[in-house]
């Protein structure tokens, strides 16, 4: 989607949100024909004129300043999630797609060595923006799917919740996962708006999951940063799990997907007969 257009839709979606009153610029009254705020009432929060403002809804306003995003975020209440997708949306970097596609994307020894001592104890893998699975444990591939074994292209964390059949019957609630996984993918949308693979893979969900056109259109964001999980695993059974995602100070584009359950729970017995279960052969 064009830069311009996607920032008018997302100031649109969040100037809906609101009411006059949640702001304190007034009551909503009669006369109001859609919901949430006039574009005047954001331009006046935010200290901008009502033609300015509009310019921006309308993608005419190429060149828009730190201290208006700053006004503009202020006025619709964005959280720091919002704010930073806010700020690509507006002034998106200069990328250079060819330099981006012969870039490998590796992961450190020192990262593997950490995804295999927290093997026979928590799931943990690796993603980048794409939620392409870069690298798992043991214990991971055996809760929720074996990315080693799927073709290159398939080894994606979003795929397999949006696409693969045994995601539904794993994910407890499998609709609030896919969700979060979209809201992610319009999140990572906004930061890497010329990544081919990415867009590629939005525009495959919008053909398969029935789902996803409504879901996008509704311009949630999560960057998945954590979050309680109910499975239901084909050999051990139904456990809860919580996820917590990890960011590396020298790999900012790489995230590390951890699991854990509760400490002496019956999804902490479930885990660690699971652990023992898929543990590789000592040889």
């Amino acid at each position: 989607m064009d830069q311009n257009t996607e920032l008018g839709e997302f100031l649109r979606s969040r100037r809906a949100r609101l009411t006059p009153e949640s702001v304190g610029v007034g009551t909503s009254g009669r006369g109001r024909r859609v919901p949430g705020l006039r574009r005047e009432e954001v331009a006046r929060l935010a200290d901008v004129s009502t033609d300015y403002y509009t310019r921006m809804e309308q993608g005419r306003h190429p060149r828009v300043s730190e201290s208006v995003l700053d006004g503009v975020a202020r006025a619709l209440r964005l959280g720091p999630v919002e704010r930073d997708y806010l700020f690509h949306i507006a002034r998106p970097r200069v990328t250079h797609p060819s330099r981006e596609r012969t870039r490998p994307e590796r992961v450190r020894p020192e990262v593997h060595q950490m995804l295999e001592v927290l093997g026979s104890v928590s799931p943990a893998f690796v993603v980048n923006h794409r939620l392409d699975v870069l690298a798992s444990n043991y214990l991971a591939r055996a809760l929720i799917t074996d990315f080693d074994a799927l073709a290159t292209r398939e080894r994606n964390f979003a795929r397999f919740v949006l696409f693969s059949p045994a995601a539904k019957e794993l994910y407890d609630d499998w609709e609030a996962i896919a969700r979060i996984i979209v809201a992610n993918l319009r999140l990572s949308s906004g930061r890497h708006p010329d990544d081919t693979r990415l867009n590629e893979l939005i525009g495959e969900a919008c053909v398969k999951v029935p789902e996803f056109n409504g879901w996008w259109a509704g311009h949630q964001l999560d960057d998945c940063s954590h979050g309680a999980q109910r499975l239901h695993h084909p050999v051990v059974g139904d456990l809860t799990v919580h996820h917590e995602a990890l960011n590396f100070a020298s790999d900012p584009d790489q995230t590390m997907c951890l699991y854990t359950a509760e400490p002496g729970s019956a999804s902490a017995q479930t885990l660690a007969l699971l652990a023992s279960w898929s543990a590789p052969a000592i040889r």
